[in-house]
């Protein structure tokens, strides 16, 4: 082989070789360029963002947590809605329930004073426009007659009588829940201490209605001959 070819075969291998490494250390910068790129851009991205496509799924137990923390949505204020007023939760109970759980008792009666009733018949009065019916009495009409034939009497009016000349134009104490009402209202009235309506059984100036507490003095006026079931007190 002649010197000169020699030579020129040498040369040429150590270009191609040159080309060779030349073309891998261009093919590993590119590489490494690409990695801190990547890293970068992972160190820089916002804590919520959704991985790319690619992305590994696992995830430290530090940025799993910020990130749901950073996800989870606000919860409400407890001690206020928008308009200011305060919210109530809907397991506490309404003011109109007790505290056991129970609803409150309607409002019991309360005595009242009423002042100079006018005596209708002997168990109801009236206040002007509002009438008002004794508890456990039947009323005893103004135009019922006692006695036997021949010996008849106006025990109605002298019932009537009778309690009028008890009140005497005085005011009397009533059980109600309030001093106003509509139509007939019934209940407890009072002189002083003595009931009405008790006043009237125990003398026999009206019948005990059906499971009055008043049957038994009604009873014992009735076979004492008091009253209705008397003679006529006129006569006396």
């Amino acid at each position: 082989m002649r010197p000169a070819a020699f030579i020129t075969g040498i040369t040429g291998m150590a270009v191609v070789a040159g080309l060779l490494m030349a073309g891998e250390a261009r093919l590993g910068g590119g590489t490494a360029g690409e990695e801190t790129a990547s890293a970068e851009e992972t160190a820089t991205a916002p804590a919520g963002a959704a991985p790319e496509a690619g992305e590994p799924a696992t995830m430290s137990d530090d940025r799993a947590e910020m990130i749901a923390r950073s996800t989870a949505p606000t919860a409400p204020s407890a001690s206020s809605s928008g308009d200011g007023v305060a919210t109530q939760p809907a397991d506490v109970p309404q003011q109109a329930e007790t505290a056991g759980g129970q609803a409150a008792s309607p409002a019991t009666k309360k005595p009242m004073e009423l002042a100079r009733p006018t005596v209708e018949n002997a168990g109801i009065l009236s206040f002007g426009e509002r009438r008002l019916q004794l508890a456990g009495i039947v009323p005893t009409p103004v135009d019922r007659i006692c006695g036997p034939a021949g010996r008849q009497w106006p025990c109605g009016m002298m019932a009537k009588t009778a309690l009028r000349l008890l009140l005497r134009n005085r005011s009397v104490s009533c059980d109600l829940d309030s001093v106003e009402w509509k139509d007939t209202v019934t209940t407890a009235c009072r002189l002083g201490t003595e009931d009405l309506g008790a006043w009237l059984a125990e003398n026999g100036w009206a019948e005990a209605a059906v499971g009055s507490p008043l049957t038994a003095a009604a009873e014992k006026a009735r076979q004492a001959g008091k009253g209705l079931y008397g003679d006529d007190p006129r006569r006396h």
